[in-house]
């Protein structure tokens, strides 16, 4: 990776770890959901699985791009087979999310739920093989891949954090 990018991919990462900490209070505040049955928890997992994905991504592109490398040839090939992998995710999140019916979307949810994620994967995949192209635009195409996954991440985070709170039992 070209110098310059350690700051950002340390921030990025440390970012992703503590909101990947931060789903762990989600769903604990989850556990009085006035919803049970396997319908909401299908529901949920849904929506939290995906979430947990991207902010895991991002932080596993930081990890992968901060070693020093001999050169960019396994950074290149790690981020692309990464782009790869979230790419083929998306679609199976897509297929699930639409079997899933205990919540109504908007069209902009659903942008963000479906589209984003497999728009930065692609983002990343270009980026990749422009890191072992040479191609000077590379490390940016690769950064905002990750801040896209984080954005995506925080918005599906923030959205589940406020389904939770509304559908909690009160005592």
């Amino acid at each position: 990776m070209p110098t310059g990018w350690d700051n950002f991919y340390i921030m990025a990462g440390s970012a992703s770890a503590t909101l990947i900490g931060l789903l762990f209070v989600i769903v604990t505040m989850g556990t009085g959901s006035r919803l049970s049955g396997s319908s909401a928890l299908d529901g949920i997992s849904t929506f939290l699985t995906p979430t947990f994905a991207h902010f895991g991504g991002v932080l596993f592109q930081s990890l992968a791009v901060l070693p020093p490398w001999p050169s960019v040839w396994p950074v290149g090939i790690i981020l692309g087979l990464t782009g790869l992998v979230g790419l083929a995710y998306s679609g199976k999140v897509m297929i699930r999310q639409r079997k899933v019916a205990f919540v109504t979307l908007q069209w902009l949810d659903w942008s963000l739920y479906r589209g984003l994620p497999a728009v930065a994967n692609a983002g990343l995949i270009v980026g990749a093989v422009g890191l072992i192209a040479g191609k000077s635009c590379a490390p940016y195409a690769v950064a905002g891949a990750a801040a896209l996954l984080m954005f995506v991440g925080v918005y599906g985070a923030w959205d589940l954090t406020l389904w939770l709170l509304k559908n909690r039992e009160t005592k």
